[in-house]
């Protein structure tokens, strides 16, 4: 019951964290709609049992199992995950990654600073998330431009901070819808 509970603030403190994010990169409405995948039954349940505090959950059920039931069900329904963003090419015959959506793109990266923040506590700094992206880099399965505008987002927070990094998104952000708007 305690690492259930444990869980559940966790994932809600993130959650509120991202929201917070997506107001300052101008998608605000969207993050409030943020990873309420989290408190399905086969996400929460999950969640709890292999709860750690120190990273997600989905990495030790992962460990133990080879997948993980949670993740399976939370990258199908939630946009601001890369791993959503694949599909069979009829040209290639192949299964490819699609290049993300601008916006999603941005609440991917508030949702990246905001688990590294959740995470890290009090040690989190501003190079922590580029430095997880860096990690897994070339075995990740994502269209290249996705993952090269999100490369250049995470630079400039570790480089320029969040205030300049958040107000650049904004822009980016304002400049897709309009874009998404006249076509």
């Amino acid at each position: 019951m305690i690492k259930a509970i444990k869980h559940f603030s966790t994932i809600t403190k993130h959650r509120h964290k991202v929201i917070i994010h997506c107001i300052k990169a101008g998608i605000g409405f969207q993050g409030l709609f943020h990873d309420l995948s989290k408190y399905a039954p086969v996400e929460f349940f999950s969640g709890a049992k292999y709860y750690q505090g120190q990273r997600s959950p989905n990495e030790k059920e992962r460990e133990l199992y080879g997948y993980s039931k949670a993740w399976m069900h939370h990258k199908g329904r939630n946009r601001h995950h890369f791993e959503y963003w694949s599909d069979y090419n009829p040209k290639t015959k192949v299964n490819e990654p699609v290049k993300m959506p601008y916006n999603y793109l941005a609440e991917m990266f508030c949702d990246r600073v905001a688990a590294s923040k959740i995470y890290n506590g009090e040690k989190y700094e501003d190079s922590f998330p580029l430095s997880y992206f860096l990690k897994a880099k070339a075995t990740r399965f994502i269209h290249p431009e996705t993952s090269d505008e999100l490369e250049e987002l995470l630079i400039m927070l570790a480089e320029k901070g969040e205030k300049e990094t958040f107000a650049y998104l904004k822009k980016r952000v304002k400049e897709y819808k309009k874009q998404k708007k006249n076509s």
